[in-house]
């Protein structure tokens, strides 16, 4: 039987996703005793309020989060961000650089998820100190072998340190999405499942968060 997989951290009130920016303010518009008065009794609704930079948890970048006029959040085609086949890829635990050799299948219009552990350390001062990364000849490889989605269960798929973020610009540039800050990937089988990762179709927004997930046999 088919079984799901929450690949997703949770986003809540004061959450530092990345240091520096700003965590999300989440509250309330309308509060169930001040919808009373709307409704027949007995009937209330809560309407929520959330102020959050787009980096926000479990997110994907889209083309447009690196590139002026390139493809942004409602551009996207579902065929590159839902039911894509997956494929995960052990990096060693206390790795840092990620250059690993591709596994020799077929990558063309799957998602390919770097399995590092270090969600582990999300939302502490640990998360941003030493993350997993991947490299940027790797990066290139995953265009050539035709990837649809590349994800990373750490701060950032770059090198924080490197100001040419050569991985996103890499990827972003070949329109392929990138899923940063998943969780749960020791869940998975290194292969055979189907990933999902849907944002909300915005114009001329480049990050959102998701709720990725997968399904496996």
């Amino acid at each position: 039987m088919a079984r799901l997989v929450d690949l997703s951290h949770v986003v809540s009130d004061g959450l530092v996703t990345h240091p520096g920016l700003p965590a999300p303010a989440i509250g309330t518009h309308l509060s169930r005793p001040a919808s009373a008065s709307h409704y027949a009794p007995g009937t209330t609704f809560h309407i929520g309020r959330i102020e959050m930079v787009s980096n926000t948890g479990t997110y994907l970048d889209a083309p447009f989060h690196r590139f002026d006029g390139a493809s942004d959040l409602a551009d996207l085609p579902l065929e590159r961000l839902a039911d894509l086949p997956g494929v995960a890829i052990d990096v060693g635990e206390g790795a840092r650089r990620i250059d690993v050799e591709l596994p020799p299948r077929d990558l063309r219009g799957h998602a390919v998820l770097f399995r590092s552990g270090w969600s582990r350390h999300f939302a502490t001062p640990r998360y941003a100190d030493g993350h997993p990364f991947l490299a940027g000849v790797l990066a290139e490889a995953l265009v050539a072998r035709g990837a649809a989605l590349v994800g990373i269960d750490s701060l950032n798929i770059d090198d924080t340190a490197d100001g040419t973020r050569p991985v996103h610009t890499a990827l972003l540039r070949a329109g392929i999405p990138i899923v940063e800050h998943l969780t749960g990937l020791a869940a998975l089988p290194r292969e055979g499942f189907r990933f999902f990762a849907v944002p909300v179709k915005v114009r001329g927004m480049g990050t959102f968060p998701v709720r990725a997930f997968a399904v496996t046999p």
